[in-house]
């Protein structure tokens, strides 16, 4: 069946919904885009730029594990409906829904996007492979979702359902007797074995060897045939009105705003801080809590406001613990609680306070850690970087009077890990004065703002002379340019060929702002668009980084090729391999959906230098999803870069991805039930690695501290 178009789901809810329009206003949504459904729905309650992106994000993950069913369950016959399995079908659509409005409950909202994409195949599939349609019915049949309903007139295993239909397109071969007592029937399938009860339906297709055994053909609605036309239309249609009913029965179950949440439709990402209170922080504490007393007050109201706070202070050897609220009055009068003692030894768990952090905080969180020490759990920096490119956060770090500390032990960290932990992620490493520390506002209300986007990031770890190239669009507002590290010197020029070097504070082009080992340029509103250039020197490494506000921008993932009845795309687990060819996923987001994009190159860069551009050729697959298959990783880390044109204005645009790296080791894992909170779930996996063999530590997380345990062998 065609893949679920949520988004018009969203809408409906939105523009029709009496209590929705009660919240929301009189919407006027112009198009059916996630962006401009997302401007519609908080356009009118804040100002600023508001960004798709989340609701894009989450639509995604939903796609997602839809379509992962056809890879995992691809003979489970209660998932798909087929062998008329009724009972276990329905059993599967009331187990994940009760884990949906639980997960919900608890804000694991992740968790509960990955299950309602599995639930929608489900039901979806229900109106595909069973005879409803062929019956007569054009409503949904509420009772798959009502558990005080039974599933009445089923056809029992004796009874024969089907005509033989040799030529295997007969428009509808339900026996006539069948379709006079309504009785409810669904297609066998077999893809090791022919083997059907006598006088079954198929499900049909190549790959269902029942469909060659008598009764021949099948009566599957999922793909479009001349033969099948008004059933497959008819059965899109009561798929399409039963998914609108599971998800006004959770909407109604969960409330507006968690709903809201669920599906990505909320203000700007996560904001976490992650503070030290070991005694040496005394002062500093008091000069964090005012930055971020100024973060929440500059924030609140405005569409910046973070959609929730976050909070996780770290000691020695205690961290934590959490608090999580979306009330930023409560978050600052956390915030005064915090007081600086104990510590003691140099080194702190800084990291073990991060793992917290990001386990706990939600996918594409803003995290910003302030500490004056190295970190005591340096082992925790590989488990860190997998973190980070799974939840796709930003990590920055502000570290302060480092050099006060008492000499570190050789087995602590250095702050260059800081560093390597913030570049993966995206983040910023700074080292200030407890003086400079106020000075920082700046910078997290750049990184945490909404429809962030980064234009260019790169890497230098030799000492030499480079200019980089970059292109700036009409869309692009508040640019910011970033570079960390000391002994630099830099010529920053426009497409007009207008300089402003290093010296100059404030200048024709933008302003030059200082924070420790950080320079902050913040250009001025009026530039030109076009290809600008930054020529740096410096004899130290450093970092480059390019980012502005635009709703144009997109987000990706590896995928893989699946085969099967319903062969499609998964995402990869773990990394791709250097030098191997890749597949990836892009779906781009522009100011009124992707149509309003013309998408020219996309390719692997490397972050550091000397540049490689890896090759690569795309094909359009629709809904602004572009499958790129690019012939050979780059080794080390790299970046995605999309480049194309901006219709509206004609004007060009450049975006670049957080950094990636490469992984000669994958685990795969399966989900095979629904998680739902207080239930044991079982999750097998499997470990394959491209290198040599050899003994390997595997862990295992969860976000919410449940407990777990592995069988012994």
């Amino acid at each position: 069946m065609d893949r679920f178009n949520l988004t018009s789901i969203i809408r409906s809810f939105i523009s029709n919904t009496p209590e929705h329009k009660d919240k929301f206003g009189a919407l006027q949504i112009q198009g059916s885009s996630p962006e401009e459904l997302v401007q519609a729905c908080l356009g009118p309650r804040a100002t600023g730029e508001v960004s798709g992106v989340k609701f894009h994000s989450a639509l995604q993950e939903i796609y997602t594990q839809n379509g992962l069913v056809d890879r995992d369950f691809v003979n489970s016959a209660p998932h798909h409906f087929n062998s008329e399995a009724f009972l276990e079908g329905r059993g599967l659509i009331r187990e994940g829904m009760v884990a949906i409005k639980a997960n919900i409950g608890k804000e694991n909202f992740q968790a509960a996007r990955e299950t309602l994409g599995r639930v929608l195949h489900t039901l979806q599939d229900f109106y595909s492979h069973s005879n409803w349609v062929e019956l007569g019915y054009t409503e949904p049949y509420i009772n798959l979702i009502r558990p005080d309903l039974p599933l009445e007139n089923l056809a029992d295993i004796y009874t024969a359902t089907c005509s033989d239909c040799a030529s295997g397109k007969c428009p509808n071969p339900i026996l006539p007797n069948i379709l006079k007592e309504k009785k409810l029937t669904s297609g066998y399938i077999g893809i090791f074995s022919a083997a059907k009860p006598k006088g079954k339906c198929s499900h049909g297709g190549a790959a269902d060897l029942t469909s060659a055994a008598v009764p021949h053909g099948g009566i599957s609605k999922d793909e479009r045939r001349s033969d099948n036309v008004v059933l497959h239309n008819a059965a899109v249609n009561a798929a399409t009105a039963a998914s609108l009913q599971l998800l006004e029965d959770i909407r109604l179950a969960v409330g507006d705003n968690d709903f809201l949440r669920m599906m990505g439709i909320a203000r700007s990402s996560v904001v976490c801080f992650v503070i030290d209170t070991t005694g040496s922080m005394s002062d500093d504490i008091n000069e964090a809590r005012a930055v971020v007393y100024e973060i929440i007050d500059s924030k609140k109201g405005t569409q910046d406001e973070p959609s929730e706070y976050i909070l996780v202070p770290f000691n020695d050897p205690e961290f934590g613990p959490m608090t999580r609220t979306t009330d930023p009055d409560k978050m600052k009068s956390e915030i005064s609680k915090l007081t600086a003692s104990g510590g003691g030894d140099t080194p702190e768990m800084c990291l073990s306070g991060l793992q917290l952090a990001l386990t706990g905080a939600p996918a594409s969180s803003h995290i910003y850690v302030f500490t004056d020490a190295i970190a005591k759990d340096i082992d925790l920096k590989d488990t860190i970087v997998a973190l980070i490119r799974s939840s796709k956060s930003t990590v920055s770090f502000f570290m302060t009077g480092a050099s006060r500390r008492r000499r570190r032990s050789l087995s602590a960290a250095s702050l260059e890990d800081y560093k390597d932990l913030a570049l993966a992620s995206g983040g910023q490493a700074i080292q200030v004065s407890k003086r400079q520390l106020a000075q920082a506002t700046d910078v997290i209300l750049d990184t945490s703002t909404s429809a962030l986007v980064t234009v260019l990031q790169c890497v230098r770890r030799l000492r030499n002379q480079e200019t980089f190239p970059f292109v700036l669009d009409e869309t692009l507002k508040n640019i910011t340019i970033y570079i960390t590290g000391t002994s630099i010197t830099f010529t920053l020029t426009n497409p007009a060929g207008v300089s402003q070097n290093h010296n100059e504070a404030s200048g024709k082009l933008g302003t030059i702002q200082t924070v420790g080992t950080l320079r902050r340029i913040r250009l001025n509103a009026d530039n030109q668009t076009g290809a600008w250039q930054i020529n740096i020197k410096s004899n130290q490494a450093y970092t480059l980084k390019v980012t502005g506000q635009s709703t144009i921008t997109f987000i990706y993932k590896f995928v893989e090729r699946f085969k099967g009845p319903h062969p499609g795309y998964a995402a990869r687990t773990g990394h791709p391999q250097e030098g191997q060819p890749a597949i990836l996923m892009l779906s781009v987001m522009g100011r009124k959906g992707p149509s309003s994009l013309a998408i020219g190159d996309i390719g692997l860069v490397t972050v550091s230098g000397p540049e490689t551009n890896s090759n690569s050729t795309t094909s359009d697959m629709g809904n602004g999803d572009i499958l790129v298959t690019v012939d050979e990783v780059p080794g080390g880390e790299f970046v995605v870069i999309l480049r194309g044109t901006d219709k509206l204005s004609n004007t060009e645009f450049q975006r670049s991805s957080t950094q990636m790296s490469v992984s000669k080791v994958n685990i795969q894992a399966v989900v095979d039930s629904s998680v739902e909170p207080g239930k044991a779930f079982k999750l097998p996996f499997s470990v394959m690695t491209q290198g040599s063999g050899g003994q390997y530590s595997i862990g295992a997380r969860n976000d919410r501290n449940f407990p777990m345990s592995f069988p012994n062998r």
